[in-house]
């Protein structure tokens, strides 16, 4: 039975939750080995002792690998709560391990500037410098990217609809290089791009005329920076943490940005105000007559 009440649970969050596919995979496998490691022990009459030793089975594993177990066995828990198939969650007593904060990277403005100075040659390069561009002016996550569809294109507008985690929706403005770079790509190479006899409603494509993957735009980025000779090891999660440093150093409102990056906690978003203090402190030590 404990499968059963597992994939209620992951059809619970594909069909009302909407969790993205990658989301529901996780969740699946950390679910999965929970049950391996219970073998025939019922799922609904586990303790917090259960919950206790399974987490110390796991003890080797990183602190935040351990929490991640910890959120899915709550969701799961709580859900079954909530329908009544269970009177207590084990796992509400359960304490997260601490979890050493790590800044992510981000780029500097001339970083990004050198990044987005793309040489213009071929209909990949045109493409590769709209992604780019779209990606800096808007912060958005590489997974709502990739999905963007012609249709939630408006130029005249200068705005995005983008569907984010849950299939939010949400409509973010661009700025007009990132516009005028957009409707080049697509009046001018997008067509070049697609094979005969395929038509495809995705704004991005690859060389087979389908939706570019995040492999694929991985390559590109990593490329780039290697050309714009940045040491820094950047992601697309890269240029979403640029974007949103600068905005915050620059003055804009953090529900604002939360609001932008589509963040459903503003906790989230303050990790930013971290990259703010830490640049400031770094500049401090380095500027200050006190200090040479």
């Amino acid at each position: 039975m404990n499968d059963f009440y597992i994939n209620e649970y992951l059809d619970y969050l594909k069909y009302a939750k909407k969790y993205s596919k990658q989301t529901i995979n996780s969740y699946e496998n950390n679910l999965t080995k929970f049950n391996n490691y219970l073998k025939k022990q019922d799922i609904l009459k586990v303790t917090s002792k259960t919950i206790e030793d399974y987490i110390n089975h796991n003890s080797n594993l990183d602190h935040k690998t351990i929490a991640h177990y910890i959120t899915v066995l709550n969701s799961f828990y709580k859900y079954l709560l909530d329908n009544k198939t269970i009177k207590i969650n084990p796992v509400e007593t359960i304490k997260h391990p601490k979890i050493n904060m790590h800044l992510p990277v981000f780029l500097t403005e001339d970083e990004i500037n050198s990044l987005l100075a793309i040489n213009l040659v071929t209909p990949y390069d045109y493409r590769n410098k709209a992604m780019l561009e779209i990606l800096f002016a808007t912060g958005i996550r590489i997974s709502e990217l990739i999905n963007l569809k012609i249709q939630d294109v408006d130029t005249n507008n200068n705005a995005l609809k983008v569907f984010g985690k849950g299939s939010k929706e949400r409509i973010i403005p661009i700025d007009n290089i990132a516009r005028d770079s957009l409707i080049n790509y697509l009046n001018n190479y997008r067509y070049l791009l697609l094979k005969k006899n395929i038509n495809s409603d995705y704004l991005f494509i690859n060389n087979l005329g389908k939706n570019i993957s995040r492999i694929g735009f991985y390559k590109i980025i990593k490329k780039e920076a290697i050309r714009a000779n940045i040491k820094k090891d950047i992601s697309p999660h890269t240029i979403r943490h640029t974007f949103a440093t600068i905005l915050l150093k620059n003055g804009a409102d953090l529900r604002v940005i939360q609001e932008l990056l589509g963040h459903s906690d503003i906790k989230t978003t303050q990790i930013y105000t971290h990259l703010i203090q830490e640049q400031l402190k770094k500049e401090y030590l380095a500027k200050h007559p006190r200090n040479l």
